[in-house]
C-alpha cells in the first residue's frame, strides 16, 4: 500500500510502499479516508514532541483520522503504531474509536477532532472555565484557538471574549462568532492593551497557543497592577507556535494570583480524555455539521505529503490528507 512514511527523524515523510496492516488480537485494519495534518502529527513524526521517545522507525505518521471499516461503518479513530493514518489502510484498536454520524464529510470529520478536543479540554478541564467569566485566548487566529474562542463563548458561556493573534482579517472575522475585543499581536502595545483590559474587568483565563514573547508580555501585563492586588488569573499554556521557551521573572508568579499550568498529552488524566472523546466529540461534530462552530479545512493528496508537510498552512486553516 501506499503511505508517508518516516525513515529519519529530522526529515519530511516521503510517499512510499508500506507493508499492508495485518489484523490482530484486540485490532482491525480499515480504509483511511482522510487525516488532518496537526502540529502533533508534525512534532512526532519530526522526532521533537515529547511522544515521540515511544515510536521506531520507520513509521506511518497520523495521529488520528477518519477510517471506514471493512463493514462499512465510518469511525474516527487513531493507528496502533507503527501504523499511523497518513496511508491507505491502517491498523486501528478496535475498543477505541468514535462512530461519525451521517452528514459530515471525512475531510471536515478529520479536522475535527484534534483542536475540537484539546479547546474543550482546556475550556472545561484545565481552566475549569465558569459561565460569565472573562476569557484572553491568545493565538486565536490559528484552528485551535480560533475554535477555543468560539466554543469559550458559544458552550461555556464566557462573559467577555478577548482574542489575539496576527492576523487582522481573522481577527475581524472572529468578532463575528463571539469575540468581544480584539488584540492586534502585529501593530498593538500588546502589554499596554492587557493591562488595560485587565484592569477594567480582570481576566479569569488565559489560553495560550503562543509562549514565547507573546506569553511574556500577557503574563507581565497581568502583574503590572498595584502591589497587593489580588484576582485570580488561570494561565493555561497550550501550544508553542511563537518559541518553545521565554524568561519569566520569579516576582511574576509571586505578586500576583496568576496560576500557571498546561494542557496536552501526558498532563490531562486517560478518565478525563476518554470522556472528552465520547461525550465531547459527538456535540462538536453536530455544532461543525450546523454550523453553529466554524472550521476551514484544505484538501490535500496523500501523494503531496513531503511538500505538505514542509509547506505553512494557510491562517486558520487545518490541512488535511487524502489517500
Amino acid at each position: 500500500m501506499k503511505a508517508a512514511v518516516i525513515d529519519q527523524w529530522g526529515q519530511p515523510p516521503r510517499y512510499a510502499d508500506f507493508p499492508e496492516p495485518q489484523a490482530g488480537v484486540g485490532t482491525l485494519t480499515a480504509t483511511v479516508e482522510a487525516s488532518a495534518l496537526t502540529n502533533l502529527t508534525k512534532g512526532i513524526g519530526n522526532g521533537t514532541h515529547y511522544a515521540s521517545r515511544e515510536m521506531r522507525l520507520p513509521m506511518v505518521p497520523g495521529v488520528d483520522g477518519v477510517a471506514r471499516l471493512d463493514d462499512g461503518r465510518r469511525v474516527y479513530t487513531g493507528a496502533v503504531p507503527p501504523y499511523g493514518m497518513l496511508a491507505e489502510r491502517t491498523l486501528l484498536n478496535a475498543h477505541d474509536m468514535v462512530e461519525l454520524p451521517d452528514g459530515i464529510d471525512a475531510v471536515t470529520a478529520a479536522a475535527v477532532p484534534n483542536p475540537g478536543i484539546s479547546s474543550w479540554l482546556a475550556l472545561e478541564h484545565a481552566a475549569a472555565l465558569r459561565p460569565g467569566e472573562h476569557v484572553l485566548v491568545l493565538g486565536a487566529t490559528g484552528v485551535t484557538g480560533s475554535l477555543a474562542a468560539q466554543l469559550a463563548a458559544s458552550v461555556f458561556g464566557a462573559g467577555r471574549v478577548v482574542v489575539a493573534g496576527r492576523d487582522a482579517a481573522r481577527l475581524d472575522w472572529l468578532r463575528t462568532v463571539g469575540a468581544d475585543d480584539i488584540i492586534d499581536l502585529r501593530n498593538d502595545d500588546v502589554r499596554a492593551r492587557v493591562h488595560a483590559l485587565h484592569t477594567a474587568q480582570p481576566f479569569d483565563v488565559v489560553l495560550d497557543y503562543l509562549w514565547g514573547n507573546p506569553a511574556a508580555q500577557v503574563l507581565a501585563a497581568l502583574a503590572d497592577g498595584p502591589t497587593g492586588t489580588y484576582h485570580r488569573t488561570r494561565f493555561i499554556q497550550v501550544g508553542a507556535m511563537a518559541d518553545p521557551t521565554m524568561p519569566l521573572p520569579a516576582a511574576v508568579l509571586r505578586s500576583t494570583g496568576i496560576q500557571l499550568s498546561g494542557v496536552g498529552i501526558g498532563s490531562v488524566p486517560p478518565a478525563v480524555l476518554a470522556a472528552a472523546r465520547t461525550e465531547a466529540l459527538p456535540r462538536l461534530f453536530d455544532m461543525v455539521g450546523n454550523g453553529s462552530l466554524h472550521m476551514r479545512t484544505a484538501a490535500r493528496p496523500l501523494a503531496d505529503i513531503t511538500d505538505a508537510w514542509t509547506t505553512a498552512d494557510p491562517s486558520g486553516t487545518r490541512v488535511v490528507l487524502t489517500p
